[in-house]
């Protein structure tokens, strides 16, 4: 019965994304949803990235998080039009969260829309939210294992962000190893390592991401 209802919720959330989908690529909207651990730099990847976007590329942001404001507030301080998910304890975005949000942002002033999803490495990866494509935040203090231990999530991916590579000199961690889980999961996979705060590798994303969204259109 467990399985029956939540393929019957997965069907239900899917149905709803496509039609998130479709309202979006009418507006020549390019949707990304942002997912990653709690703590992994979402947020502060956001607030570097969206200052650098061009003109041309007005941006809008949701954010979600089991509770407070407080993302959403910083995400704000950037100029762009941000709005708060709370779950209440759900530990994901549906689609349905998303179509209520897309209700209190002026999407015909936008042309590029951020999702930053709860932070989870688990249940996110199985709920289209009707976006363009999909970026994982892993930082280096979480470990060089994480695409083998957590492949539903990673084998999803169109960019991943490697990101605090400031505190390299303080880890263990190994770029050769985590290349190697996402080569078993994700060849496919663009991978980049980044520093939100130094602001190393954003110069490349930057760039990663003016290409898909042009591809996207």
């Amino acid at each position: 019965m467990k399985i029956s209802v939540m393929s019957d919720i997965l069907k239900a959330n899917d149905l709803l994304a496509e039609d998130i989908k479709k309202l979006l690529f009418e507006k020549n909207i390019t949707a990304w949803n942002l997912m990653g651990s709690p703590g992994s730099g979402k947020t502060a990847i956001l607030e570097r990235l969206i200052p650098m976007l061009p003109e041309t590329l007005r941006a809008a942001v949701i954010e979600g998080d089991l509770a407070t404001s407080n993302d959403a507030v910083r995400i704000a301080r950037t100029g762009v039009q941000s709005t708060q998910i709370n779950t209440g304890g759900a530990c994901h975005l549906d689609a349905a969260m998303i179509r209520s949000a897309l209700e209190e942002i002026e999407i015909d002033a936008i042309s590029i829309l951020f999702i930053e999803n709860v932070g989870n490495l688990v249940c996110p990866s199985s709920f289209s939210l009707g976006e363009s494509g999909r970026i994982i935040v892993s930082s280096i203090t979480e470990g060089d294992d994480k695409p083998e231990k957590y492949p539903s999530m990673f084998k999803t991916a169109d960019l991943v962000l490697v990101n605090k590579m400031d505190l390299l000199g303080n880890t263990n961690f190994q770029m050769e190893s985590f290349m190697k889980g996402m080569r078993k999961v994700n060849r496919n996979a663009s991978v980049l390592p980044v520093s939100a705060i130094e602001g190393t590798g954003f110069d490349s994303t930057l760039q990663w991401l003016l290409k898909h969204v042009k591809k996207s259109r």
